[in-house]
């Protein structure tokens, strides 16, 4: 998400949706807007409560800015802006059935995704979160425990002995998953690290033998 500070304040520069970015573009458009405070128009807190006109305006232009021309002119109907954020996700994401379908292939990607020998936890903690990412927008939360137990669980015979670590030494049904990839992290440079000089020792000995 990009940032620009004009006047000491912070002001967001607002995604627009294509017909290939939805997932992504749901995430960011829901955080700018919880940001400013009109995302409760979309998910009110409390449902006895009367909407706020004002911010029930600032939503709408808010999402009529984060969507084409062309667009713009197919969804000027919508007066509201949860009828609005509905609408586009019923044609980004389909109908109920659809979206459960989805979710489904997504939770058994998720479960077969696996670290492969030659691959940097940076790789695949990339692609997790994706998968992970795509899931979430789709409506179905994944606990952090979850996802911290996919991690550990996918990872290759290099990175047992860490795995056995955190186990014994953290509880994993309060780790963060940040936490986790970052140790992981932190071993994978360590161990690149002792090969790389296990390596040139090899080499230089290699040489003096010569």
């Amino acid at each position: 998400m990009s940032l620009v500070k004009e006047g000491g304040s912070l002001t967001y520069q607002v995604p627009v949706l294509t017909s290939t970015n939805y997932p992504l573009w749901a995430v960011k458009v829901k955080s700018i807007m919880d940001a400013h405070g009109i995302w409760e128009t979309v998910e009110p807190k409390t449902l006895d409560k009367a909407p706020d006109q004002k911010k029930l305006k600032q939503a709408l232009a808010f999402l009529f800015q984060a969507i084409t021309e062309d667009m713009v002119l197919q969804m000027v109907s919508y007066t509201d802006p949860k009828q609005m954020w509905d609408g586009l996700k019923t044609r980004y994401l389909g109908v109920d059935r659809v979206r459960t379908a989805r979710i489904a292939t997504l939770k058994r990607e998720l479960e077969s995704l696996c670290i492969k020998e030659d691959e940097t936890a940076d790789n695949f903690v990339t692609k997790l979160s994706g998968l992970t990412s795509e899931v979430r927008s789709l409506g179905y939360e994944l606990e952090e425990a979850d996802l911290v137990k996919r991690l550990l669980d996918s990872i290759p015979k290099l990175f047992l002995q860490i795995v056995a670590s955190i186990e014994q030494c953290f509880k994993l049904d309060s780790m963060l998953f940040d936490e986790a990839v970052g140790r992981l992290k932190a071993y994978e440079e360590h161990i690149r690290g002792t090969e790389k000089a296990e390596d040139t020792q090899g080499g230089l000995l290699a040489s003096d033998e010569k």
